[in-house]
């Protein structure tokens, strides 16, 4: 890692805080993750690690502290206006539209890319740039076509990075699909948005082992693209296997981080995971 990567990084947390009534579930906790990384969170339930992802990428406001992006503070931004900064995540227990198909949930990845359809329109003539968005569906122009069918094209070469799982599946609704299909569309919708900064919130929940090694080698793929990864994680092989960097949170608290072989052998670690099922038993 180059001097100026660890001078920049890509995303600074500072001293987050998110207090609820009188649980303090994340507590003041800093953060560095530089371009290329794939960084580890880890911890028991309740530890704090989707409150701090919700906080990072606009789904929650913290009480103290800030974000910064790409060198920019996006610290109380909307989940919308931090998607256009380039962070993408997929959540803790899969959300995808139920009704559209496969190809469409993935299409809406692309959301935050839909700007080239109407350059001329400026962002902050909201008014015209609804009518103007509105005028484009209904009238279709060939400049509208060609970039929906580019869109779908990319949105077909997305999916077949999950080789026959997605595939065959293009246009069958996503309530059909199941749980696993049902992470692919969800990551796959993700990656869609062309993500600087990629956040996984359990992405291998409910796989098999054999789903769970597909969806590694998808991770790494992404990694050689030059995507950054943060990944919540409870399968501690997978966080081993897998991460530069591990971090540890406890009731919201940063207790540890470092190498993977660090973090497995810190007593902290071992008394979060290990303590209470010693004391229950």
């Amino acid at each position: 890692m180059s001097n100026e990567q660890q001078q920049e990084p890509l995303l600074k947390v500072r001293g987050l805080v998110r207090r609820f009534g009188g649980v303090t579930a994340v507590d003041h906790i800093d953060l560095d993750l530089h371009q290329g990384e794939l960084v580890s969170v880890i911890g028991p339930n309740g530890a704090g690690k989707t409150t701090l992802f919700n906080l990072i990428t606009g789904l929650d406001t913290p009480d103290e502290g800030g974000v910064h992006f790409a060198g920019r503070d996006i610290t109380g931004a909307n989940a919308v206006q931090v998607a256009r900064q380039g962070l993408a995540r997929t959540f803790q227990h899969g959300r995808v539209f139920a009704n559209l198909s496969v190809l469409d949930n993935v299409l809406v990845g692309a959301h935050t890319r839909l700007a080239a359809v109407h350059p001329d329109v400026p962002r902050w003539a909201a008014p015209v740039g609804a009518l103007a968005e509105l005028a484009l569906a209904l009238l279709r122009p060939a400049k509208v076509e060609n970039e929906e069918a580019a869109l779908r094209e990319q949105a077909r070469e997305i999916i077949a990075l999950f080789g026959e799982r997605l595939l065959p599946r293009l246009e069958q609704p996503a309530y059909s699909l199941s749980y696993a299909n049902r992470r692919r569309t969800e990551i796959s919708r993700a990656i869609m948005t062309r993500p600087k900064l990629l956040l996984l919130d359990e992405p291998t929940a409910g796989m098999n082992p054999a789903e769970t090694l597909e969806l590694m080698d998808l991770v790494k793929a992404l990694r050689g693209f030059g995507v950054t990864i943060i990944l919540i994680e409870h399968k501690l092989d997978v966080v081993m296997d897998m991460s530069d960097r591990v971090i540890v949170l406890d009731h919201g608290v940063k207790i540890a981080e470092g190498k993977p072989a660090q973090v497995r052998n810190d007593e902290k670690v071992i008394e979060a995971y290990l303590g209470r099922r010693r004391r229950a038993a």
